[in-house]
């Protein structure tokens, strides 16, 4: 979709989370509209958004002033107020707003969230916890995981498949992962093919489970 066909969005609450959401949408082209309670996080993101006004959005009348029933998604980044998080999903939910992203603290308030009308309930912190954990290892450099402990990792090229095609190494019968793709220094991305020879100091994009991974990372 073209920038200029973006359709605004409603950012709820510009603290880590939502103020980086916010920027970010911002920085692609979509119209922010940014709302947080604290006057200056209104002023810190002023000439970052379309529009950011401080307000209070557990109310629904303070919702319908905004303009917000005219809006088709909502991003609620409040996570440690837990009441103003509820109350805020609830609002939007009763006005109709049919994709709501909603930020959760534990699992207790994502069931809170999902049965009032959230229809993506993400746990930042705990994601990049547990991506931190596994890039703690030293040898994945970026590493995305999945709800079925499938994930997508980059890591530098193994030694024992260096100087061999892919055909021949056998990832993914031996280790059981698919290599996705070779990234060299001062080249383009390569899509892996069988006949994909790899270089020392190649990174490779492999995609499996997330023990394989880790196991094929190691050998």
């Amino acid at each position: 979709m073209s920038a200029d066909k973006r359709k605004p969005v409603l950012v709820v609450g510009l603290g880590r989370f939502g103020g980086a959401v916010a920027r970010k949408l911002a920085s692609m082209g979509t119209e922010v509209l940014g709302v947080d309670a604290d006057p200056q996080l209104v002023q810190d993101y002023a000439e970052d958004l379309t529009k950011v006004v401080e307000a209070d959005c557990t109310d629904g009348d303070v919702l319908r002033q905004l303009g917000v029933a005219d809006l088709d998604t909502a991003v609620v980044g409040i996570g440690s107020d837990i009441e103003a998080s509820v109350l805020t999903v609830l609002a939007l939910a009763e006005m109709g707003i049919t994709n709501i992203w909603a930020k959760a603290s534990n699992a207790n308030h994502a069931r809170i969230l999902e049965r009032i009308g959230a229809t993506h309930v993400v746990f930042p912190e705990e994601r990049m916890g547990e991506r931190v954990a596994h890039l703690l290892n030293e040898r994945l450099l970026d590493f995305i995981a999945f709800d079925d402990d499938f994930a997508i990792a980059r890591l530098s090229a193994p030694e024992p498949i260096v100087g061999l095609p892919l055909m021949t190494s056998a990832c993914r019968k031996k280790y059981h992962v698919t290599v996705v793709g070779v990234k060299r220094a001062g080249e383009a991305f390569i899509h892996a093919v069988p006949d994909t020879l790899i270089f020392p100091d190649d990174e490779l994009v492999v995609s499996g489970r997330i023990k394989d991974i880790e196991r094929f990372s190691a050998i």
